[in-house]
């Protein structure tokens, strides 16, 4: 008899920026994963009309433990929110971002956001900071590739993420870089 077992997949390894350049990066991809400035205005200001930025519906759910760990949160459960960024109709970018319970009663109107861009609104208002990002290459099998693609994850796209302080309550913004923008 065959003896499968299923392993879990390997924690994603997240780097800081001064590690990157270990790292293999596509020559397109890299000024857009590291550049300074608001990504959304940054593909705003480069493609003009071409850009387009597309939000879902939010939705609730249990946060993983690397999610509570990252935070440094607590809470099981809390609003996860997407955004496509869009060149030419192709999504480029996908952004998530991931709002503790506790992030939410502190800030309820992040939950009635609709159509407008998380990001760029946190960029206008006081009180918001931002650790330095972090990168990771992304395995299909990454929790976060199956969180946002499922059973059809691609293999080897670079995302980078951050944590946010709205007023001291923490949530987290993750990128994640298709293919059309050199991602993978």
């Amino acid at each position: 008899m065959l003896n499968v077992s299923r392993t879990r997949p390997e924690p994603l390894e997240w780097v800081p920026a001064e590690r990157l350049g270990d790292r293999e990066v596509d020559a397109v991809l890299r000024p857009w994963l590291i550049g300074q400035g608001l990504l959304t205005q940054r593909l705003r200001e480069k493609f003009r009309e071409r850009f387009e930025c597309r939000a879902g519906d939010p939705w609730t759910g249990l946060l993983s433990a690397e999610e509570r760990a990252f935070l440094g949160s607590s809470d099981h459960a809390g609003l996860v929110r997407e955004e496509r960024l869009r060149v030419d109709g192709r999504d480029w970018v996908l952004c998530r971002a991931v709002l503790p319970d506790s992030t939410l009663t502190a800030h309820p109107w992040v939950a009635e956001l609709g159509e407008s861009s998380l990001p760029e609104l946190l960029a206008q208002i006081s009180g918001v900071t931002r650790d330095p990002y972090e990168y990771a290459r992304l395995a299909a099998d990454a929790p976060l590739a199956r969180a946002v693609f499922g059973e059809r994850a691609p293999d080897g796209l670079w995302a980078r993420r951050t944590r946010l302080r709205l007023r001291g309550a923490p949530l987290a913004l993750q990128e994640i870089f298709l293919p059309a923008a050199g991602g993978g």
